[in-house]
């Protein structure tokens, strides 16, 4: 499955995925239309600026359609200072699921931070994302940080 740096041409494919971030329960102190509303406007943003350490890519399928989306940026650690890979944004488009892309992007975003001398890959996801945190818990991903927040 080729994984290539996404274009402009790739941009309508890229906002057409942006209701799959919250397609399962969200915390109650947000709502899909605020949560699709804040992805889009970092996805624009992203896309027009294209900042030295963010990498959009788009994984096709052999016969050339697009099945997936995969943001990563390089990140300074928190804690130590060294260098961080996060996977800022990964979706598999309708009709491509349980096609192992999902497992593919990881291995290609693991590979992507380890020749970038990385010393940990990260990702962030919604706690009612439950298919998502069951492949990143097979992959071998462990949780590090549980962010918590109250709504004012």
């Amino acid at each position: 499955m080729p994984i290539r740096p996404a274009d402009v041409a790739d941009h309508a494919f890229i906002f057409d995925l942006v209701s799959r971030f919250t397609e399962f329960p969200l915390p109650a102190t947000r709502t899909r239309g605020m949560v699709d509303a804040g992805i889009r406007r970092d996805l624009e943003r992203l896309l027009r600026e294209r900042p030295p350490t963010s990498f959009p890519y788009v994984l096709e399928e052999e016969d050339g359609g697009r099945a997936g989306f995969l943001h990563l940026q390089l990140l300074e650690d928190f804690f130590t200072g060294g260098r961080n890979c996060h996977v800022s944004d990964l979706a598999v488009a309708p009709g491509h699921e349980g096609r192992g892309h999902g497992r593919g992007m990881l291995a290609f975003a693991e590979a992507f931070a380890r020749e970038r001398g990385c010393e940990r890959l990260t990702l962030s996801v919604f706690p009612g994302n439950a298919r998502a945190r069951a492949l990143y818990e097979s992959e071998g991903w462990e949780y590090e940080l549980l962010r918590m927040a109250k709504a004012l």
